[in-house]
């Protein structure tokens, strides 16, 4: 009678295992030590009756909502074992995404290199590489996935690929998410239950948290999608094609894709909305005059997107809140969209913008789609 023998391979490592361990001790003591971002309101006449927060993400660490992703991609690549002691770790960024990630990468003693166009602002530049990331520039928005492989190859490191992972790194049914987050503090205001949580797409990963959260909790708050030129998210949206492809990168910077990202979860929004890029750029521009401090082109997206839902709750005589995010500060966009000659530069013209603004701000009433 023959023996069956069975047999093993033991590919554990003690030395990675306390690595791996230490790495996810480190990330969740700087958590630790990080208070949860506010929210603000965001001044409309109380007669509207209706409530408008700004659930202010530049308060994180590396100033923007991306640092909760970037937390999330690596505490997901370590338990993975993607990402051990000394991995390079390589992201397509246009900016944000990559700060962030530098930020963690420093934490552990990883290398880090973001892959990039070349449009990305200098301020953003800077500031990955203040956090000793390296920045490796391209020609075209599409290029930064095959390239951000080819470097991962070449290096022996791992690409992160938020544009893949977002909406599977991050637990949707709570542990501190944001959508977990703005519930929690809105809990106490006169409308704790939003009629509207309004938020951008770049990954996906934000509006697919939120959908699922909405849904899992049984709250009746519905989800609108904000949607700037050039991007491919509103119209494959429309048309419930996820193979469409654009041809080229948005100009608000954190938002909005060439492509259909894999991480974007259509079915869970209920609304998106189409915004000009010179809209975003005018919100932002007058709500510094509201807000006493500048905020990114993303969050003039997103407002732009909330006052045309404002308007259409008055119209119908609807009472509630609405949430949306704030999600960088403006100072990282002094050359670009706080700057006339490069607003000019790209063919933008913004007084029309801004009479719709100044409307709406003294009558409440804005262009209904």
């Amino acid at each position: 009678m023959t023996a069956v023998i069975g047999s093993s391979v033991d590919r554990s490592s003690a030395r990675g295992g306390r690595w791996t361990s230490e790495a996810i001790r480190i990330i969740e003591a700087d958590a630790n030590r990080s208070a949860d971002t506010h929210l603000l309101r965001y001044p409309l006449p109380a007669e509207w009756g209706v409530d408008l927060y700004l659930k202010d993400e530049s308060t994180h660490p590396t100033g923007s909502l991306k640092h909760r992703l970037a937390r999330s991609l690596f505490l997901h690549a370590i338990c993975n074992g993607w990402v051990t002691e000394n991995t390079p770790v390589i992201e397509a960024s246009s900016g944000s995404t990559a700060v962030s990630e530098a930020y963690f990468a420093s934490l552990l003693g990883l290398p880090f290199i973001a892959v990039m166009p070349r449009s990305t602002s200098r301020e953003k530049v800077a500031l990955i590489e203040r956090r000793g990331g390296r920045c490796h520039f391209v020609d075209t928005p599409g290029a930064i996935y095959d390239e951000s492989r080819r470097l991962a190859a070449e290096l022996g490191g791992h690409f992160m690929d938020q544009f893949t992972h977002a909406e599977q790194a991050t637990d949707w049914r709570g542990n501190n998410n944001i959508a977990e987050s703005i519930f929690e503090q809105m809990a106490l205001e006169t409308h704790p239950e939003p009629a509207w949580i309004v938020v951008g797409a770049g990954t996906g990963g934000t509006s697919a948290t939120i959908g699922r959260y909405i849904r899992y909790r049984r709250h009746r708050t519905r989800l609108a999608v904000v949607d700037p030129e050039h991007s491919v998210f509103f119209d494959a949206w429309c048309d419930g094609d996820a193979t469409r492809t654009g041809q080229r990168g948005s100009l608000i910077e954190g938002i909005g894709r060439p492509r259909v990202e894999p991480s974007f979860i259509g079915q869970a929004i209920d609304r998106m909305i189409k915004v000009p890029d010179a809209a975003s750029i005018a919100t932002i521009r007058f709500a510094e005059q509201v807000l006493g401090h500048r905020v990114g082109g993303s969050t003039g997206t997103n407002l732009w997107g909330v006052f045309g839902l404002v308007a259409e709750m008055r119209r119908a005589g609807e009472r509630g809140s609405i949430v949306t995010l704030l999600c960088d500060g403006g100072e990282r966009y002094a050359n670009t969209y706080y700057d006339d000659r490069w607003v000019a530069e790209q063919g933008l013209e913004l007084d029309e913008a801004h009479k719709i603004l100044d409307r709406f701000h003294t009558t409440g009433e804005f262009p209904a789609d």
